[in-house]
């Protein structure tokens, strides 16, 4: 699905949120959304998914306004909203059941799906029962069964500690090669952008506006950073960031804050 952004603006009241924003997402792509806290980007993740609506401009879905929420484009958040009363397996049929797929043909996928994101045996375990990886990769099965056009990722991995950020982060980019959905994600993590996203946007404080983008589908994608030393240096300055390179130890310091 191709999602465009035409000349959109969005106030709330007398507060301007996003000033002016033109975009176009291609069907398969993955745009990562970086920029300061409160500058607007979850606010265009809403706009796309049909919960917010432009003050002016237009959102398009494959050509067509957004009017509202649609199965062919799902939002994922930080917290998992996964049901502590049903298993892993019934929190993620229940986006089939939603569809009105059979009861017993969405918990057979929904097995299959647990399994693809690395919990199979976890079927009939409850949320309050596994890890907190584990139940953002529940999460992940049920974001993707129901196979959406476009993925709208507001920090799916801001909650997790580095190391299970990094596996998720895998686990992810298998699915979105497999799956081809064009996916949008807001994160404040530069190296989980640089790692993922095919293009990066960076904004400015609210309003936001497009600060730069950076084009990324020229490398493999690889946790092995130190060939966008470079993107890497420009984005943390353009965030405000003073970043200090010593070539010696081949380390990266932020000594200031945004």
């Amino acid at each position: 699905m191709k999602l465009t952004f035409e000349n959109v603006h969005k106030t709330f009241g007398a507060l301007n949120v996003v000033d002016g924003f033109s975009s176009e997402f291609d069907t398969g792509e993955l745009v990562a959304l970086v920029g300061p806290s409160g500058c607007g980007k979850s606010t265009l993740l809403h706009m796309a998914a049909g919960l917010e609506f432009p003050t002016q401009g237009r959102v398009l879905a494959d050509g067509q306004p957004v009017k509202g929420p649609h199965p062919s484009r799902t939002l994922v958040f930080q917290e998992h909203a996964l049901y502590p009363w049903l298993t892993l397996r019934d929190n993620v049929s229940l986006a089939l059941e939603f569809q009105n797929v059979p009861k017993a043909q969405a918990r057979e996928k929904a097995v299959a799906w647990l399994a693809r994101v690395g919990l199979a045996g976890f079927e009939n375990y409850f949320p309050q029962q596994v890890s907190g990886g584990m139940r953002q990769r529940a999460a992940l099965a049920r974001a993707f069964i129901a196979q959406p056009q476009t993925m709208l990722m507001d920090e799916p991995f801001g909650a997790l500690d580095a190391l299970t950020r990094l596996s998720l982060q895998d686990v992810l980019l298998q699915l979105i090669k497999q799956e081809r959905p064009t996916v949008l994600l807001v994160t404040h993590d530069v190296d989980e952008a640089l790692f993922l996203a095919d293009r990066i946007v960076v904004f400015s404080a609210r309003p936001a506006r497009v600060l730069r983008e950076f084009n990324l589908t020229h490398r493999r994608k690889s946790h092995d950073l130190s060939d966008l030393a470079a993107e890497k240096r420009e984005i943390l300055s353009l965030l405000g960031i003073n970043v200090a390179t010593h070539t010696d130890q081949d380390t990266t310091e932020v000594t200031g804050q945004p």
